[in-house]
Order: C-alpha cells, then sequence, then structure tokens
C-alpha cells in the first residue's frame, strides 16, 4: 500500500468517525439557540428605555453634586429607571457615588461593558459555530454516499444524503438565530451603554 492510500485512508476514518460527535453538538446547538430565543424574548419584555426619567434624575444628580449633597444625588441615581443594565448600573453606582469613589464608578461602568460583550459572545459563538458543524455534517457523509452510487446502493446513497441534508438545514438554524439576537441586542447594549456614559459624563462634570 503506498503512502498516499495510506494517509487517505487514514484521514477517511477520522473524518466519518466525527459524524456522530458533530451531529451530537448540532443536536446540543440546538437546544441552545432555542434556550438563547427564549432568554432574548424574556429580556425583550423587561426592556423600558425612558429618557424622561433618565433626565429628570440626572439633572437632579447634577444639582446635588453642585451642593455637594451626595447623599441626595446618590439617591436621585438609585431612582433612575431604564433598562435592566442601566438600572442596574445606577443602583450599584449609588452608594460609591454616596462615598465620593468616583473611579469605582468609571471602573463599574467598565465591568458592564464587559458584562455586555460577555452576553453578546454567546449568540455570536452559536451563529458562527453553527454553519461550521453543518458543513461538517454535510460533506462527512458525502464519502460513503458516493461509494454507494459507484457500487449501485440506492439505500446507503439515500441514508447519507439524508444525513447532509438534516445537518445543513439544522447547522443553519441554530446560527441564523444566533445571528439575529446578536444584531438585536448589539443595538440594545450601544443604547445602554449610551445612557451609561450620559450618567458618567452627568456625575465626572461635577467631579
Amino acid at each position: 500500500m503506498s503512502l498516499m492510500n495510506l494517509l487517505s485512508d487514514m484521514m477517511n476514518v477520522f473524518s466519518t468517525a466525527l459524524l456522530i460527535p458533530v451531529m451530537f453538538l448540532l443536536t446540543i446547538l440546538v437546544f441552545i439557540s432555542l434556550i438563547q430565543l427564549g432568554e432574548f424574548l424574556s429580556e425583550y419584555t423587561k426592556r423600558h428605555r425612558d429618557w424622561n426619567n433618565l433626565e429628570t434624575n440626572c439633572k437632579k444628580i447634577e444639582l446635588n453634586l453642585q451642593n455637594s449633597d451626595f447623599s441626595e444625588a446618590s439617591i436621585a441615581l438609585e431612582n433612575i429607571k431604564q433598562n435592566y443594565m442601566v438600572t442596574s448600573f445606577a443602583r450599584d453606582a449609588a452608594k460609591y457615588l454616596k462615598e465620593r469613589h468616583f473611579p469605582a464608578i468609571e471602573r463599574l461602568s467598565q465591568e458592564y461593558e464587559i458584562k455586555m460583550a460577555k452576553r453578546l459572545e454567546h449568540t455570536k459563538i452559536t451563529s458562527t459555530i453553527g454553519p461550521m458543524l453543518g458543513l461538517m455534517g454535510t460533506l462527512i457523509p458525502l464519502g460513503p454516499a458516493l461509494i454507494g452510487l459507484s457500487k449501485g446502493d440506492l439505500e446507503t446513497l439515500a441514508q447519507n444524503l439524508m444525513i447532509a441534508f438534516a445537518t445543513t438545514v439544522v447547522g443553519l438554524f441554530a446560527a441564523g438565530i444566533g445571528y439575529v439576537l446578536t444584531q438585536v441586542r448589539r443595538r440594545w447594549y450601544w443604547e445602554d451603554m449610551s445612557d451609561i456614559d450620559y450618567i458618567l459624563d452627568t456625575i465626572e462634570e461635577k467631579n
């Protein structure tokens, strides 16, 4: 047996052995994408951006800081009711404002930016891995399918083609969900970071 044939057989065995893990991972990926879709819908129902509330409380913060009344300024900061990320940031930053610990507020905003990026990574990974696994699930059965065709074994041909088409569809389905959720969430978090930056500018202006 030549070296070429040996390497070809080894690669064929290796690629064929990957089919079951790929199908298993695709199944898991579909469940993950559906869970992500549920989390997205839950987050969507809770989103509430109230510019008037943000503007009113930021003016109160500015006025209280001008008077060096950090206690009242922290209360105004806690009264900000926006989307979850912004409201959570305002609540966490209020205690630092009361203590006049301004570097901690800046650090906190960076932590929330990292938290948003981490949430985006989950769906972005789904949208990237889905087509990869789908393509692997498509190409791996084509070898046995072609062998079955050459031997006139239509049953083997049909079975492998069915696996190839199914894995493609499943991979694209999971990737499609991940892509849409990533794009929409990216816009949401841009809005949230814009509101957080506005709060920071209000505080730092009187710092």
